[in-house]
This record gives structure tokens, C-alpha cells and sequence, in this order.
């Protein structure tokens, strides 16, 4: 009996968690979290455009349709920036497109000019998620430089092609919900650009490209 109570005696020891196996954990709960948003809009927009027949909700959800496909087959990176604040910029920047809603509100233009605007966007991410192939990735990460294709203009022209396409579906769908949605995501959409660059900062070649190419989303603006 003494060796017994003397067992229930000793402290538990707590079973640390190896940081590859949180990273791991994280990164799958992350997934997970997104591909379920991404079905909830897919119905919200599929039955959008079955009752009206407006596409550039369509258009929007082909560009999220990206993501998911590119995340899946990234490659490793060489360095990653693993603070609070570039999971945090992540997360938000990643969760505010998911939860855009259509709804029966007037559009602020005609479907023609927002799927217009809608498809311009489009074809810019991707081209650029094309040209950047597995080096695309979710938190700010060094997975190899690329600077051919859109990138010879823009430092990050999948987020320029992100920016279009919530301003057009933004146009096509203007409540406050999606207004709040679209400012905090691509607020959080900038700061992760900055973020990414500073990553990238470590690697001579990226540091030559930054000196040949100024603009980081948008030319012309910033």
C-alpha cells in the first residue's frame, strides 16, 4: 500500500510537445479551419448565382479556390517567420475573405463592370501563383525568390490580384459586413507583405530585387 500512495505521491510529469509536432498540429488546424469557411462561401455564392446570376462572386471564389490547391503542394521553407504577429496578420488576412457574404442588397455597379474588374484580379493571381508555383505559401516564409512574370513589376502581385478582386465583390455586394471584412483582411493583407520582405531581407538575391523593384502591392499607389 505504501509503494502505491507513494506512487499517486510523485508529480505527473507533462508531456512536452516537440515544436516540429506543434508546428505541424497548428499548420493542419489551420488548414481545417479554412477549408471549412471555404465551403460555407462556395455555398453562400453557388446559391447567389443560382437565384441572380451575378458572377464576380463566382470569380472571387475561384480566386480562394487557389489557395487551397497551392498550400497543399508547397514546398518547404528555407526560414519562417514564427512570431505571434505574422501568425496573428496570417490568420486574419486568410479568415476575412472566406466570410464574405452575397446577399440581395443593390450592387453599387452592374455585374458586367464588377466581373470585369472581378476577372482582371483573377488573372493576375494566377499568373503570379503560376510563376510562383510551390514557393507559395501561407506565413511570412523564405521557399525560394522568384522574379520573373508579374513579380518584375510588383513585389507581391498575388495580393495586388487579392485587392482587386474584394474591391470588385466588394462593389458587387456593399453591406457593412463586408465592408468591415474586406478593410481588416487587406489591412492584414499589407502588414503580411511587409512581413513576408523582411523574411526574404536575409537572402542577397531578394535584396537586389528590392532595389530593381520598389512597389510592394499595388504600382503607382504603395
Amino acid at each position: 500500500m505504501d509503494a502505491v500512495a507513494g506512487a499517486w505521491d510523485r508529480p505527473v510529469r507533462s508531456v512536452a510537445v516537440r515544436p516540429e509536432l506543434r508546428e505541424r498540429l497548428g499548420d493542419l488546424s489551420a488548414r481545417a479551419v479554412s477549408g471549412l469557411l471555404f465551403v460555407l462561401l462556395s455555398i453562400n455564392l453557388v446559391r447567389d448565382f443560382a437565384q441572380t446570376r451575378r458572377v464576380t462572386g463566382l470569380l472571387l471564389l475561384m480566386s480562394e479556390a487557389l489557395v487551397v490547391v497551392l498550400v497543399v503542394f508547397r514546398r518547404p521553407a528555407q526560414q519562417v517567420d514564427r512570431s505571434t504577429t505574422a501568425r496573428l496578420v496570417t490568420a486574419v488576412s486568410m479568415l476575412g475573405p472566406p466570410l464574405l457574404r452575397a446577399g440581395a442588397e443593390p450592387a453599387l455597379l452592374a455585374d458586367m463592370i464588377t466581373a470585369f474588374v472581378s476577372c482582371l484580379g483573377l488573372a493576375l493571381v494566377i499568373t503570379a501563383k503560376l510563376t510562383l508555383g510551390r514557393s507559395f505559401g501561407l506565413v511570412p516564409a523564405n521557399r525560394g525568390v522568384v522574379v520573373s512574370g508579374p513579380y518584375e513589376f510588383m513585389r507581391h502581385p498575388i495580393y495586388a490580384g487579392y485587392v482587386i478582386s474584394h474591391a470588385a465583390f466588394l462593389a458587387a455586394h456593399p453591406t457593412l459586413r463586408n465592408v468591415t471584412l474586406v478593410v481588416v483582411g487587406d489591412v492584414a493583407l499589407v502588414f503580411r507583405a511587409l512581413l513576408e520582405e523582411r523574411t526574404l531581407l536575409g537572402d542577397e538575391r531578394y535584396r537586389s530585387y528590392c532595389e530593381r523593384v520598389a512597389w510592394h502591392v499595388l504600382p503607382g499607389v504603395f
